[in-house]
């Protein structure tokens, strides 16, 4: 991932501030950049040269626009608008960013893959599952009531807990964007499945492989007809 020098982020932070500060003297609120409707946002900007210049200037700084910075409404800002939405509603499937923190990362971060138009946002995308106690703790009692047939102790919910939270980068999803337009392929790599890893380490201790094999014993006479 490219980023930008101190220099490059902190004019695109600028851009940022003097965008959002113009939509506010424009519309009296700040709404209309995170839930307005992308085709509003435009009519908006497309009406001031200020926010005009504020936005080519973000754009540039993420690579989705090449040309000059500039106060007119032209067709190639237009394209690198639509691209920057396209990739901040596809990074928003499964990690939800407004219009407003989106410029502000591309502005800062430089995060376009220069094309011209562009066809940047964030390449790959990693979603962690963290668990809270109390859903730990409902899994780890879930797991050994199954496993071992009974009630989970204090001890045992401590331990797997932190089994549990100890594995939250391994068992986490990355999900790798490519090509453009059209030709965009979404290839997601799954972790690993954090639940079949307690399960497995439960079923590993000595009371577990005793109950596995009670259980195949039990299995066993009741097809013999001894129970």
């Amino acid at each position: 991932m490219a980023v930008n020098s101190p220099d490059q982020a902190r004019a695109g932070a600028q851009a940022t501030d003097a965008a959002r500060t113009a939509l506010v003297n424009t519309e009296g609120r700040t709404g209309q950049t995170t839930t307005g409707d992308f085709t509003d946002f435009l009519k908006i900007v497309a009406k001031s040269p200020t926010l005009i210049t504020a936005y080519s200037k973000m754009l540039k700084a993420g690579r989705y626009y090449k040309g000059k910075i500039t106060d007119k409404y032209t067709p190639a800002l237009v394209k690198a608008f639509n691209k920057a939405e396209e990739d901040r509603a596809l990074v928003s499937l499964t990690s939800p960013i407004s219009r407003d923190d989106f410029f502000q990362q591309i502005s800062v971060m430089g995060e376009g893959t220069g094309s011209g138009t562009g066809s940047g946002g964030p390449s790959t995308v990693t979603s962690v599952t963290k668990y809270k106690p109390e859903a730990a703790q409902q899994i780890v009692n879930s797991i050994i009531q199954d496993t071992l047939g009974r009630k989970a102790t204090a001890a045992e919910i401590k331990k797997y807990s932190e089994m549990l939270k100890g594995i939250e980068g391994k068992a986490s999803t990355v999900t790798n964007y490519s090509g453009s337009g059209s030709s965009q392929k979404q290839t997601v790599t799954t972790g690993l499945n954090e639940k079949q890893y307690l399960i497995d380490k439960i079923s590993g201790t000595d009371e577990g492989k005793a109950n596995k094999v009670l259980g195949f014993y039990e299995t066993f006479m009741n097809a013999l007809g001894g129970r």
